[in-house]
């Protein structure tokens, strides 16, 4: 599929948690890049698979080095760490300091990002920008991908506001393509966080609001609201996250949207 970017608005969506789901139940090999200006939690989240910290100097501070220098997609592998459980990881950024040191660079990483699957050793990227904003940099990552996910907690302010950002993202990816919505690339989809036993209740509600606004975002996901699971996830717990709802309905979704997208990179079908 290329790059998918998850991001979320106000709050604390669980962009990260969702991002690092979706990672590791991907179908294809995947690697999660911690994107967000505000600082990446991976570092300090989980442990290498060696069982040691991971490395705060080889991720995207190491990448944005290369990047001045001109970078190939292939070069991803040499700034990636492993987790335990297998899982590839492009840790984030540490400060505001590293975040100005990536001015002019997320164009480039973009790229890299979407073409880093057709490469030896590459994978589908899944890139955590954490909460944006209409001036965050990490918008230049978004012409790039094949889809942009929404994240939202699905109560009346968190759903308000990702409505508000569909509308914006839209008009800043979309404006100038001269087609339908349902043509755009690349499209917007809305992931909800509910209690399980709301969700089908709840994506239908949002769903019909969003199909009234001018972004024509869908929701493509209810995640379950499971802090327990998000705990293990994360490695505060020991309980199986296999087995966890929020697990299954991050599956559940993963599969919703390889289906209705297939295998795409920002120009299209692959």
């Amino acid at each position: 599929m290329g790059l998918i970017v998850l991001a979320g608005d106000k709050g604390s969506p669980g962009v990260t948690t969702t991002s690092l789901a979706m990672a590791a139940v991907w179908p294809r090999r995947s690697l999660l890049a911690e994107c967000d200006p505000h600082g990446g939690d991976l570092v300090y989240r989980l442990p290498a698979e060696h069982g040691g910290p991971l490395d705060p100097n080889r991720g995207m501070i190491s990448l944005a080095v290369s990047a001045r220098r001109g970078l190939d997609p292939g070069q991803l592998v040499e700034h990636t760490q492993r987790i335990q459980g297998g899982l590839d990881v492009l840790v984030g950024l540490g400060n505001a300091e590293q975040t100005a040191g990536m001015t002019g660079q997320w164009g480039a990483v973009a790229r890299a990002f979407d073409r880093y699957a057709d490469y030896p050793h590459g994978a589908d990227v899944i890139a955590d920008c954490g909460r944006v904003g209409p001036d965050s940099p990490t918008l230049e990552l978004m012409p790039q991908a094949a889809l942009v996910l929404v994240v939202a907690r699905a109560d009346a302010e968190q759903v308000a506001h990702a409505r508000d950002r569909v509308n914006g993202l839209s008009l800043r990816l979309h404006a100038n393509q001269g087609s339908t919505i349902s043509g755009a690339r690349p499209p917007i989809g809305v992931l909800l966080i509910a209690e399980p036993k709301q969700a089908k209740r709840i994506a239908a509600q949002v769903g019909d609001l969003l199909s009234h606004t001018a972004g024509g975002a869908e929701v493509l996901g209810v995640i379950a609201y499971d802090p327990e699971g998000a705990a293990a996830l994360n490695g505060r717990a020991r309980t199986r996250v296999d087995k966890s709802m929020l697990v299954r309905s991050v599956r559940e979704t993963v599969g919703n949207i390889t289906r209705r997208y297939g295998l795409l990179h920002a120009g299209g079908l692959v």
